[in-house]
C-alpha cells in the first residue's frame, strides 16, 4: 500500500468531521430566523388583540350613544305630549314613544352583547401579552444557546482545519490534487476500503492481483476502483505463509531430487 495512503485515509476522516461542523453551522442562521418568526407571530397576534379590543370599545360606545339618543327621543316626545291638543295628535306621539323605547331596548341589548365581547377581547389581549412573555424569555434562552453552540462549532471548525493542515502536509502534491478531483465528483468521498474482495464504495468486485499489490508492503503504487474510480486501499492484513504447504513442497522437492 502506498506510504501516502494513511495520511489520504485521515485526511477525508477529518473532511468529513468539517463537512459535518459546517453543515450544523449552516443551520445556526435558520434557527435564528425561526425563533424571531415565532416572536413576530406572538408580537402579531398581541397586536391583533389590541385592535380587536380597541374595536369592541369603539363599537360599545355607538351603542351608548344609540341608546342615550333614543332614550332623550322618548323624553322629548313624552314632554310634548302634555301639550298636544288633539287625540291624533296624541295617539302619533304615544306611538313614537312607544318606538324610541323599543329601539332603546335594542340599543341596550346591542350595548350588553358589545360589553360581553369587549370583556373577551380584553382576555385575549391578557392572554396574547402573557404568550409573548412566554416567547420572548424563550427566545432570549434560545438565541443564548445558538450563540454558545455556534461559537462552539466555529472553534471546532479551526481545530480541524488545524488538524487537515498536518494531514495534509505528508501527502505529495500529485495525491492532493487526485483526491481532491475524485472527492468533489463524488461528495466528499476520495477513497474507499477494499475489504472481502469489494470495493467498499461502490460495491463492485476488487481484482485479487489488486488486492494483493494493496496488501504488498511497500507499494508505492496508486490503485482506483475499475468501477467508480475511488483510490483504493485496505485494511486486510497479509496472508501469512501456509507451514504445511511449505512442507509438502519441501517434502515434493526432496522426494524429486532422491
Amino acid at each position: 500500500m502506498h506510504s501516502a495512503i494513511p495520511h489520504l485515509i485521515e485526511l477525508q476522516r477529518v473532511d468529513h468531521l468539517m463537512a459535518a461542523v459546517r453543515a450544523e453551522i449552516e443551520t445556526f442562521p435558520k434557527r435564528v430566523r425561526d425563533a424571531d418568526a415565532k416572536l413576530n407571530g406572538a408580537r402579531a397576534a398581541v397586536l391583533a388583540a389590541k385592535e380587536g379590543l380597541v374595536n369592541s370599545q369603539k363599537e360599545r360606545k355607538k351603542f351608548e350613544l344609540d341608546v342615550q339618543q333614543w332614550k332623550d327621543r322618548a323624553k322629548k316626545y313624552r314632554d310634548q305630549s302634555g301639550a298636544v291638543k288633539t287625540n291624533e295628535a296624541y295617539k302619533a306621539l304615544q306611538h313614537e314613544i312607544t318606538n324610541a323605547e323599543g329601539e332603546v331596548a335594542k340599543a341596550e341589548d346591542a350595548q350588553l352583547e358589545v360589553m360581553m365581547t369587549g370583556e373577551e377581547a380584553e382576555r385575549r389581549v391578557k392572554h396574547a401579552e402573557a404568550n409573548l412573555k412566554e416567547d420572548e424569555t424563550a427566545v432570549a434562552k434560545e438565541r443564548k444557546e445558538i450563540e454558545s453552540q455556534q461559537a462552539e462549532k466555529k472553534k471546532q471548525l479551526e481545530s480541524l482545519l488545524a488538524e487537515r493542515e498536518r494531514a495534509l502536509a505528508p501527502i505529495p502534491e500529485d495525491l492532493r490534487e487526485l483526491y481532491a478531483r475524485i472527492a468533489k465528483r463524488h461528495h466528499g468521498v476520495g477513497l474507499a476500503e477494499a475489504r472481502d474482495g469489494q470495493c467498499r464504495g461502490c460495491g463492485m468486485r476488487v481484482l485479487p492481483h489488486t488486492l494483493q499489490e494493496l496488501r504488498r508492503d511497500p507499494n508505492e503504487e496508486i490503485y482506483r476502483c475499475e468501477s467508480c474510480g475511488l483510490i483504493l486501499y485496505t485494511l486486510e492484513p497479509i496472508p501469512l505463509p501456509d507451514p504445511a504447504a511449505g512442507s509438502g513442497h519441501a517434502a515434493s522437492s526432496a522426494s524429486n531430487h532422491s
